[in-house]
């Protein structure tokens, strides 16, 4: 494929938008046509996954199910949004891929991270990002602030669970295609280091 595919993973409120934003602006500025993104979502049936997926209920699903979803949501994104741009030689900016189940699903949610690792890659096709980004920051620093507002079915998951999810990120730092960010600093900072690592990449 002809397009470059980029990633970003961490907590919500980390900064995945405006870093997303910043980078939009810098390939746009180089002539490249830019599709921003986001999962779980961006197709007509991964909003509707979405809201089936962060909504409140009475009878709360089952992790299994949930993972399920997530992987439904994203084969869906894939299929329609995201390989047809890469094959028309555009730049995709994705909040979120594989590497969120495997944190949220697998380790938040005790579920073998392996499995989930599996049934995203037959939901993706095998597709794996060219750079992927995590911005590291802790949780309680930004997810807090969502939380104290009310938050959604995943926000309100408590502090267990989001260690665990933290736990599932340090785990993914060790692999080698994952370029770790410090978040905490400012976002000219954040985006200045993401600049320099696609560039060295293409260098």
């Amino acid at each position: 494929m002809k397009g470059k595919f980029i990633v970003l993973e961490g907590s919500d409120g980390s900064g995945k938008s405006t870093l997303a934003q910043g980078l939009k602006e810098y390939f746009e500025g180089r002539g490249q046509k830019v599709l921003w993104t986001r999962e779980p979502g961006g197709t007509d049936l991964g909003e509707i996954l979405r809201d089936l997926i962060l909504k409140e209920a009475k009878d709360p699903m089952s992790s299994r199910t949930e993972a399920l979803l997530y992987a439904a949501s994203r084969a869906e994104h894939v299929e329609k949004k995201i390989r047809p741009a890469l094959e028309r030689g555009e730049v995709v900016l994705c909040e979120r891929f594989v590497y969120s189940s495997i944190a949220y699903q697998g380790y938040g949610r005790q579920l073998d991270p392996k499995e989930i690792e599996d049934i995203n890659l037959f939901a993706t096709g095998g597709l794996r990002p060219d750079a992927t980004f995590y911005l590291k920051v802790d949780w309680r620093k930004t997810l807090g602030r969502k939380t104290d507002l009310g938050g959604d079915r995943l926000e309100q998951a408590g502090d267990a669970f989001f260690n665990r999810v933290q736990e599932g990120y340090r785990a993914l730092e060790k692999r080698p295609d994952i370029q770790v960010i410090q978040a905490d600093e400012s976002p000219e900072k954040v985006l200045a280091a993401c600049i320099k690592v696609l560039e060295e990449k293409n260098g």
